[in-house]
């Protein structure tokens, strides 16, 4: 009858079916945060949703995508197009504000611990992660009620265990509709569990939220229980107690409020009179609320260190010395859905394979919760819980079965499961260990007071209670000695004090029914019994009266009539024994208590006379320690006896006569005598008690004066840290100048990288040859309005693979070179013609991203049409030079500035029989036998160009082939245009 709210901070493994405490859910910050979960078709789903929701809703929104580890996420980015909240990626320690969107960043765990997100890189392998659950469960542990859970599309069943902690800390969660979603596996899956609170289209999900939100808060969901809100819902719990036997008075009352407050916003309904109606007239709704009361919160070994120092420190110390055939005996009180039990039975099952021993072992777990018995006895759990065991648990106490996972028979076998309430239903007995995690927690202090007897009752002497760090044994310290304090591990104690709470506790304890499936008390303890009466009468008859006190003298256990010895002392109420004694008592029974608890020995019987009923009665005076388990609690038993010499009370007598009573003075003269004797030993012992007690003050002025030293060492130190905390204020102030500086800059840099970004969508819009970029799968990534007129490409096309689209381009192979340069890494270039006639050039190279990563292709197209069309026109300018010149009789050279041959004509080669290449590219003085290596010639040829001059009738022999000498007359002229070329023209002299 636990619930297991969320503590990945301070997890606590329990697993009962109760409402949460008012005092946690209190002191939730008031900030509502929203954890939103998706996987496969997430992104859709996340665009409808914030399309739908307004920018001023005064929620935090923490998207928690399926992101693959391997690649950065552009996932914000996109979302920004989608609403006007700003949309970061999460950061380490990134504190949480109202309307903002959040986004996990690749590769990350993400948890909220004190309003601010913790990142952290996943211990898990891939397949076994579940970032969702991890988040929502840290969210409804920081949040309560002010957190809010949805499972939007995707597979598997991440998100269903932390919509479980979100609904049993309070909080709103929602579910896409399976139907509407592009995968249905985490929408199914939740619905299963039945923590979905409602279930609508994303669409419908903005105003959903909204409304719930707000009908919270009206409802006062927050704010503190009052006395009139809890007589508001009597009437819905007299309902409810009626149709289901269970009596939820004395369970907190914020939290009740709350749940009722949920159930009515459910149903719109704003009266909780008109609720108590509708619950009246709907039985069905009666059952909702009596299962959103018993929220069953669970996991494995939740608090491993708690676990750790249980199966460590604990469990084997309760084990040794015990025999082979020893049973081991253990509750877990509010089992949940038994991941609890299942968690002690393994962690019994790996202590005693590590002692290397075997003892029978019966774990008896029960909770209020029929439905969560039922899952606890399959021990079938989802694929979630592989974030909670280790691989190694995982493989040996676990089976696979169809995607989830079973808990090996063995381990089933040590367990019986049973539907018990803790409250009100009989104990078991003769238990070693007791479980009872996050229970008390749940309950009024009246009812605490009256549980915490009952697991003592329960437990062997020296059996051990495991409790939650959030709870405590409340006023029974005497019951209970403490093991592990930061655990709440308690060791129980030997007494009859459980026994007598029991009897007037009130708790009705009904025999066992015929059809439970564990054992009630084994043996009922009744007025029958004889050895108990025997020993309740020789009791009475032979042992004094008598009292036990602690080491302080207060009184503990009263056995016989006390009332001659003792009576109440006046002024403020005490049970300290010295201070109720009777006149006459008083200074021996305190020289005699602090003898015996000082020094722990027996003061014997010491007789002092007490004045009785007319007369002086002996009463011999006992003190004596008792054995205690805990050395620290020392216990003392005071007994009072009256001895068999009684004197009566005499007149003082005057000169030898008695008094009114006739008779001689020698009895009254021997009473003073003894009353004499009597006063002597009171002063010595009344001196003895007055040194001891000057020692004391003498301590204690030391211990007063040690304690005013440490004291004046911590103020010095809260000097220090004030001086302290004024420098890192100084610090923080200059951060916070620098943050405002960096900011600045930051800002300038986001307005610069605007510019830039406008700069180049303007460059790339006017290239005029247009340019595409196509990614590593050769699909559209983007393109210019110019690479229309080779593709015919619009802006839906972006995306889509380039051999879609189709091409105004003849014979285009261009695909094929790009899968190339993708395999390659090598550009490059070639000629391409469109349909209309155009050329142009294509050029292929790689995209590469800022870490030199080759991720696709660019094609620059150059439009190369007026190009070629001017190369053709020059070629056929050549072509007709040349064949003027192959026309003339005469040899002609053309030579440029530095008198190379550049072309010569077909009457050159034949009059002097040389071939093109023995004549083109070579000096006209290296031509032929270096005829025309003349100096005269060279220095009219060099003239000729800067001064642009012409020669005439230059007069040279040369040695012609097959003929001999002959006279040539030269002929230059400078040609026209830029470039520096002379014409060269040759003339044979006849008869020369």
């Amino acid at each position: 009858m636990t619930d297991k709210t969320n503590s990945e901070q301070r997890k606590s493994e329990t697993g009962a079916a109760v409402p949460l405490p008012a005092a946690d859910e209190s002191s939730s910050p008031a900030l509502t945060i929203v954890g939103i979960g998706a996987s496969a078709g997430g992104l859709e789903a996340y665009e409808t949703f914030f399309r739908h929701l307004p920018p001023d809703t005064g929620m935090a929104f923490v998207l928690v995508p399926h992101l693959d580890p391997g690649h950065e996420s552009i996932l914000g980015e996109i979302l920004q197009h989608s609403t006007a909240m700003p949309v970061r990626e999460a950061e380490d320690q990134l504190s949480v504000v109202a309307n903002t969107v959040y986004v996990i960043p690749p590769n990350r765990e993400m948890t909220l611990r004190d309003g601010k997100l913790q990142l952290s890189l996943p211990e898990l392998p891939r397949g076994r992660r579940m970032p969702i659950d991890s988040f929502l469960r840290s969210l409804a542990e920081a949040c309560k009620h002010n957190a809010v859970g949805i499972v939007l599309s995707g597979t598997g069943s991440d998100g269903t265990l932390g919509l479980r902690a979100i609904h049993g800390a309070g909080g709103i969660t929602l579910v896409q509709e399976p139907a509407s979603a592009k995968y249905s596996g985490m929408p199914e899956s939740a619905l299963r569990s039945g923590y979905a609170g409602h279930v609508v289209t994303v669409e419908d999900m903005p105003t959903l939220l909204l409304a719930g939100t707000h009908a919270l808060a009206e409802h006062g969901v927050a704010a503190a229980p009052t006395a009139a809100g809890a007589a508001d819902h009597s009437e819905v719990l007299r309902v409810l107690r009626n149709a289901t036997g269970h009596d939820f008075s004395l369970y907190k009352k914020g939290t009740i409020g709350r749940r009722i407050a949920r159930r009515m916003v459910q149903h719109a309904l704003r009266d909780i009179d008109a609720y108590g109606a509708y619950l009246a007239a709907h039985p069905a709704e009666v059952q909702a609320l009596f299962r959103d009361l018993l929220i069953n919160v669970t996991s494995f070994f939740r608090d491993p260190e708690a676990f750790a120092a249980l199966g460590n420190e604990i469990v084997p110390k309760l084990l040794a010395g015990k025999p082979d055939d020893y049973v081991f005996r253990v509750w877990i009180a509010g089992c949940s859905t038994g991941e609890e039990a299942y968690s002690v039975a393994i962690l019994l099952r790996e202590v005693m394979d590590r002692l290397q021993q075997t003892f029978r072992v019966q774990i008896y777990s029960t909770d209020l919760d029929q439905e969560a018995i039922s899952v606890a006895r399959s021990g079938f759990y989802p694929p979630n819980i592989a974030a909670d065991l280790s691989p190694e648990r995982l493989q040996r106490f676990f089976v696979r079965e169809d995607a989830a996972y079973r808990v090996r028979k063995e381990i089933r076998e040590m367990l019986v499961f049973a539907v018990q309430n803790v409250i009100k239903d009989p104990p078991f007995t003769r238990l070693d260990l007791i479980c009872c995690r996050n229970v008390m927690i749940y309950l009024e202090p009246e009812l605490q007071n009256r549980l915490v007897p009952t697991l003592h009752y329960a437990l062997k002497p020296g059996g051990v209670l495991f409790l939650s760090p959030a709870e405590t044994i409340a006023d029974h310290a005497e019951l209970f000695q403490p093991l592990n304090h930061k655990w709440k591990i308690y060791r129980s104690i030997a007494s009859a004090a459980s026994t007598r709470a029991l009897m007037v506790s009130g708790l009705a304890w009904p025999r066992a029914n015929a059809d439970r499936n564990c054992e009630a008390m084994p043996i009922a303890a009744t007025a029958t019994n004889i050895e108990q009466i025997a020993r309740r009468a020789l009791l009475n008859a032979f042992a004094p009266p008598s009292v036990v006190t602690d080491g302080t003298g207060n009184i503990l256990f009263v056995h016989g009539e006390t009332g001659r010895y003792l009576r109440p002392a006046p002024g403020e109420g005490t049970l300290n024994v010295v201070d109720m004694a009777v006149d006459g008592l008083q200074l021996e029974l305190r020289a005699a208590f602090l003898h015996a608890a000082e020094k722990g020995a027996q003061t014997s019987a010491r007789e002092v006379l007490l004045r009785v009923d007319g007369g002086f009665q002996t009463v011999a005076l006992s003190v004596r320690p008792l054995p205690s388990p805990d050395s620290n609690r020392q216990r003392l038993l005071v007994s009072f006896q009256d001895v068999d010499r009684a004197l009566p009370l005499a007149t003082p007598a005057v000169d030898g006569t008695t008094g009114e009573t006739g008779e001689t003075g020698e009895v009254g003269e021997a009473g003073a005598a003894q009353r004499v004797v009597e006063l002597e030993r009171d002063l010595a012992d009344t001196w003895e008690s007055l040194q001891s007690t000057i020692e004391k003050q003498q301590i204690s002025n030391e211990e007063l004066m040690s304690t005013n030293e440490e004291l004046q060492s911590t103020n010095e130190e809260l000097q220090s840290t004030v001086e302290e905390l004024e420098t890192s204020k100084e610090e923080l102030q200059s951060v916070n100048e620098k943050l405002v500086t960096l900011n600045t800059e930051l800002q300038t840099n986001i307005d610069q990288l605007g510019d830039t970004q406008d700069d180049l969508r303007n460059l790339l819009d006017n290239v005029s040859g247009g340019i595409i970029f196509l990614d590593a799968q050769l699909l559209v990534r983007r393109f210019t309005p110019a690479a229309a007129d080779l593709y015919r490409l619009i802006g839906s096309d972006i995306g889509r693979p380039l051999a879609d689209i189709r091409a105004n381009i003849v014979d285009d192979d261009l695909l094929a070179d790009a899968r190339a340069v993708l395999d390659s890494g090598q550009a490059r270039e070639r000629e391409v013609r469109t349909r209309s006639g155009l050329c142009y050039q294509a050029r292929l190279k790689q995209y590469r991203r800022l870490d030199d990563q080759l991720d696709g292709v660019v094609i620059t197209f150059t439009d190369i049409s007026a190009l070629l069309a001017a190369q053709s026109a020059s070629e056929a300018a050549r072509r007709f030079a040349e064949s003027i010149v192959d026309a003339v009789r005469e040899p002609l050279l053309v030579l440029d500035g530095h008198l190379q041959v550049i072309s010569a004509s077909r009457s050159f080669y034949q009059r002097f029989q040389v071939s093109p290449e023995e004549t083109v590219g070579r000096q006209l003085y290296d031509l032929g036998n270096r005829q025309w290596d003349i100096v005269a010639l060279r220095e009219l040829l060099e003239s000729i160009l800067p001064r642009d001059q012409t020669v005439d009738g230059f007069a040279v022999d040369c040695e012609l082939p097959n003929v001999g000498r002959r006279k040539m007359m030269l002929n230059a002229r400078r040609m026209a245009g830029e470039s520096a070329l002379i014409l060269l023209a040759m003339e044979e002299v006849p008869g020369g």
